[in-house]
C-alpha cells in the first residue's frame, strides 16, 4: 500500500473473486480520497492470479516498503519517458536505459528475469504479430522508488487498462509487477469508465 498526495494505491489478491473472472485474481486498486479523508473515488484492474510464471517470482510478492522518498518525482520522470520511449514506441532502442541489466525482477506472468527476459518476451510478442502497444498515459503515481503507470493501449485486436509498478534503483528498474485488463464494453454498473484522473 503506498501514498501519492491524496491517492492510495494497493496491490492486492483478491479471493472467491469467481464473478470477476476466476477464484483468485491480482489486482491494483487506487482510492482517492477527498479534503476530509473520506473515499472520494476508486479505480482498479484485475486479472487472473497465474501460479506458475515464467521468472518463478509470483505477480505479488518482493518489497512493499518504500525507500528513497526525496526519488519520487525523479523516479515518475523516469518511468513516464520509460513508457513513452518502450512501451509508446518513440525510442524503442532505449530498452537498455531503463532497466537494470544486472538485477531485474519480473513479476509479469510470461516474462522472465532480466533485461534479456524482457528482450526475448518482446521478440515472441512481435514475432507472433501480437506486441501490445500504449496510446494514453491515464496517471502517474509514486511513493519514493516504487512508481505505477496507469494506461491505456491495444493488445490482442482489445483495447485495456495497463497497470505498470516499477521499483527503481539509482534511476532503473529492478522490478517489475503488472496488471492488464481488457476494458469493458457491456453491462456496465456506471459510465465512469477505467480512467478519468
Amino acid at each position: 500500500m503506498l501514498q501519492d498526495g491524496n491517492y492510495i494505491f494497493m496491490h492486492n489478491i483478491w479471493r472467491n473473486a469467481k464473478p470477476f473472472g476466476a477464484d483468485e485474481m491480482v489486482s491494483f486498486d487506487i482510492i482517492r480520497l477527498d479534503e476530509n479523508g473520506k473515499v472520494a473515488e476508486q479505480w482498479d484492474a484485475m486479472t487472473a492470479l497465474v501460479k506458475k510464471t515464467a521468472s518463478g517470482r509470483t505477480q505479488t510478492d518482493g518489497p512493499t516498503k518504500a525507500t528513497d522518498l526525496s526519488e519520487t518525482e525523479k523516479n515518475k520522470e523516469i518511468a513516464k519517458l520509460m513508457v513513452q520511449d518502450i512501451l509508446m514506441g518513440k525510442n524503442p532502442n532505449k530498452l537498455a536505459d531503463y532497466f537494470n541489466a544486472e538485477k531485474y525482477h519480473q513479476h509479469s506472468p510470461y516474462l522472465k528475469d532480466g533485461l534479456s527476459g524482457l528482450i526475448e518476451g518482446v521478440k515472441t510478442m512481435t514475432a507472433q504479430k501480437n506486441m501490445f502497444r500504449y496510446t494514453k498515459i491515464h496517471k502517474i503515481l509514486g511513493e519514493g522508488d516504487f512508481v505505477l503507470t496507469i494506461c491505456e493501449g491495444d493488445w490482442n485486436h482489445k483495447k485495456n487498462a495497463f497497470y505498470d509498478l516499477l521499483r527503481f534503483e539509482n534511476g532503473k528498474a529492478v522490478e517489475h509487477w503488472d496488471v492488464i485488463q481488457e476494458i469493458p464494453t457491456q453491462k456496465l454498473a456506471n459510465n465512469n469508465g477505467m480512467f478519468g484522473f
